[in-house]
């Protein structure tokens, strides 16, 4: 099985420092879903990781999450992508979780419900704690210049291996003429 990991702010819609909260605010960034459905068109199963403290802030509910998750699978079809599953962390970065990024205990449950190992598993996203949970993971880490990536490249300081690219399109692009490892546990 072929498995991709994406962040979702900042890697398939436009990010927002004062979070999306509720549908309306998630805008899809032009050729994302494209490229999530020629992903599917390649046979990868594509699962996104997404820190989401928003709500341990009070700033949204649960309900308001799945109903923007809502609107992403439905765009998502609209151009004939899928996405296998969305998972998320819902705590602070106080709050002592291992499954906030840069923490790897989501990939980690990535991992275990799609019985893979992660290791050579394509891991995109914007930030360095998106980077750095799935390089902790074993994943391969491809940053994208969309969002925050344009900080996170100067900056520096990305995981051994990191390669950096203009989209999530780009980084499509890039994985289909390369060949990539994920092999069943």
């Amino acid at each position: 099985m072929k498995l991709i990991i994406l962040d979702r702010d900042g890697v398939i819609n436009h990010d927002s420092d004062t979070f999306i909260k509720a549908p309306h605010e998630w805008i899809p960034i032009p050729g994302s879903l494209e490229a999530i459905a020629r992903l599917n068109q390649a046979d990868y199963r594509v699962v996104v990781a997404t820190n989401q403290s928003g709500i341990a802030r009070g700033m949204f509910n649960i309900m308001a999450l799945n109903a923007i998750h809502q609107k992403m699978h439905a765009a998502a079809l609209s151009v004939g992508a899928e996405i296998d599953a969305v998972f998320f962390c819902p705590h602070a970065a106080d709050d002592g979780c291992d499954c906030r990024k840069p923490q790897p205990g989501m990939l980690h449950a990535i991992a275990k419900r799609f019985e893979i190992n992660l290791k050579g598993v394509p891991m995109v996203g914007d930030s360095l704690r998106d980077l750095q949970a799935g390089f902790v993971a074993g994943c391969t880490p491809y940053l994208v210049l969309t969002g925050k990536g344009e900080k996170t490249r100067e900056k520096g300081g990305l995981p051994p291996g990191t390669t950096s690219h203009a989209n999530l399109a780009a980084v499509v692009d890039h994985l289909l003429k390369t060949p990539v490892l994920g092999h069943a546990v």
